[in-house]
């Protein structure tokens, strides 16, 4: 069966940081787009941040830009969200996804929830005093 498993989130303060992984089961990340979702209690999923199968490219929604970086080792089969400077705003449950766009893509990245291929099941972030 084919799955995405996150890693990483916890309890930290205002101005902490954390990293969460993604790694993927039964399957390599080397052909796929990757993309982190988060969702707030009482709030819908929002994109956060992805990148392109050749790592070129990345984005950023802006509430993270300059706080946030994504990653990816192909190696490790992994994919990262180093987040720096947390807010409590940032409290949420984090999904990292992926979806497989044609080589002609391999430099593009999206953010549509609905696009994607596979999914992981979260990891919780709370950011509080």
């Amino acid at each position: 069966q084919l799955q995405l498993v996150e890693s990483g989130g916890g309890l930290v303060q205002p101005g902490g940081s954390l990293r969460l992984s993604c790694a993927p089961s039964g399957f390599t990340l080397y052909y796929y787009t990757i993309t982190w979702f988060r969702q707030a209690p009482g709030k819908e999923r929002e994109g956060v941040s992805c990148i392109s199968k050749s790592g070129s490219s990345t984005n950023y929604v802006g509430s993270v830009k300059g706080r946030f970086t994504i990653s990816r080792d192909n190696a490790k089969n992994t994919v990262y969200l180093q987040m720096n400077s947390l807010k409590p705003e940032d409290t949420a449950v984090y999904y990292c996804a992926v979806v497989r766009l044609g080589a002609a893509y391999k430099d593009m990245c999206i953010m549509t929830s609905n696009a994607m291929d596979y999914w992981g099941k979260g990891t919780l972030v709370t950011v509080s005093s």
